[in-house]
């Protein structure tokens, strides 16, 4: 089994060829962050997993209280720390952490943001229950996930298998929408949105808008 480490390093790999990557639906990305900064307000305290090299956190921290911005990988917060010095925010802060190890230290959030994340955790439920209880009560949890279940089934029986085998991919966990759903209601949220931002193609990535129950 893909151990959390393992991931790290994988992405740690990753991360120079990640940053110099374009974002393959521009205009679906701009629309989430569009709909995300609406969501955000100037008092609030939020919480990013999966940041990557920090594009999204540099474009939204701006407009609030503060934001802490994590992932698993050393490598890619390295590079995001970079763009950072490059581009200060005062109140935007970059951190190698997981949810798990998050929601250990009692700090409550008021917004927390998970896009191209849920779907490369090992055990998706226990994230949810990280994250909400760091959550303040009412808080948000907005995500945008890819569901590999809603996807051409030979991405998930063929190609991923054969990937993962030769160290070609982390890990990354199969389910469609349905399930993505019910799994952040049994986590105790109540889902206020599910859009889809996509704009070309089939969109299998819900761009979900929950609240803290």
């Amino acid at each position: 089994m893909t151990s959390t480490a393992s991931d790290a390093r994988f992405w740690d790999r990753a991360s120079e060829k990640y940053s110099r990557s374009s974002i393959k639906d521009q205009a679906g990305y701009e629309r989430t962050i569009e709909r995300t900064a609406a969501l955000l307000q100037p008092g609030h305290s939020v919480l990013e997993l999966g940041c990557g090299t920090g594009t999204t956190a540099l474009r939204l921290a701006g407009q609030v209280n503060s934001y802490l911005a994590t992932d698993i990988s050393p490598g890619m917060i390295a590079i995001a720390d970079r763009k950072h010095e490059a581009q200060p925010i005062p109140v935007l802060a970059f951190r190698t952490a997981t949810a798990e190890t998050l929601a250990g230290e009692g700090v409550r959030y008021d917004a927390v943001l998970g896009f191209n994340y849920l779907h490369l955790v090992r055990d998706m439920p226990a994230t949810l229950r990280a994250i909400h209880s760091m959550m303040e009560s009412g808080g948000l949890f907005i995500s945008k996930t890819a569901c590999l279940g809603d996807m051409n089934p030979l991405i998930r029986l063929v190609l991923l298998p054969v990937m993962r085998v030769f160290g070609l991919a982390p890990t990354v966990g199969v389910f469609d929408a349905v399930e993505l759903e019910r799994h952040i209601r049994e986590a105790g949220f109540e889902i206020l949105a599910r859009e889809g931002h996509a704009s070309k193609g089939k969109d299998t990535r819900p761009f979900i808008v929950a609240r803290k129950k």
